[in-house]
C-alpha cells in the first residue's frame, strides 16, 4: 500500500517519524527538506508550518535510530546500509582530540614547571620580614596583662 493512497486522515494518527520511514521505504534516500515538504503536504499543512517545524524534525531524525544520514545529506533507513556508510563526525572527533592533547600537554608544562621549582626545605627563604613587628614576650609580661 502507498503512502500517497492512505487517507488524510490516517495519516494524522501516524507520527513525522513513522511517515517519514514509510517515505523512504517507497522512495529510496531523501533530503531533509524534501521529506518534510512531502509529509506537510500530505498532511495539508500550511508552509508556515514547514518553516517552524523543519528544525525539529531535523533534530527528530537524527535521534531516531531507524534513520541514517548520508554522506550526500540524505537521509535512509539504517537497516539498507552497512556501517561503513555512517556519516562520522571526524571534525568534532578532531576537535576533541586537539582539546585532549592541549590540556595534556599544559598538565605536563604545569607539573615540569613545579619539579623544576626549587622546593627543597634547603632553599626555603625564612626571611624576616614577617617577623618583624613580632614582640616576644616572656610569662611574667603575659601575667602582667591578663
Amino acid at each position: 500500500m502507498s503512502i500517497e493512497s492512505l487517507k488524510k486522515e490516517d495519516l494524522e494518527l501516524l507520527s513525522y517519524k513513522d511517515i517519514t520511514n514509510m517515505l523512504l521505504e517507497e522512495k529510496g534516500a531523501m533530503n531533509t527538506a524534501d521529506l518534510f515538504k512531502k509529509i506537510t503536504s500530505l498532511l495539508e499543512l500550511p508552509a508556515s508550518v514547514y518553516e517552524k517545524k523543519i528544525g525539529d524534525y531535523y533534530t527528530t531524525l537524527t535521534t531516531d535510530k531507524r534513520f541514517l544520514l548520508l554522506e550526500d545529506g540524505k537521509w535512509d533507513l539504517r537497516n539498507r546500509h552497512t556501517s561503513d556508510k555512517v556519516i562520522l563526525n571526524t571534525e568534532q572527533d578532531d576537535e576533541e582530540e586537539e582539546e585532549d592533547l592541549e590540556i595534556k600537554e599544559q598538565e605536563e608544562e604545569e607539573e615540569e614547571d613545579f619539579e623544576n621549582s626549587s622546593s627543597d626545605d634547603d632553599d626555603f627563604d625564612d626571611s624576616d620580614d614577617d617577623l618583624k613587628d613580632l614582640v616576644v614576650l616572656d610569662e611574667e609580661e603575659l601575667e602582667l596583662e591578663e
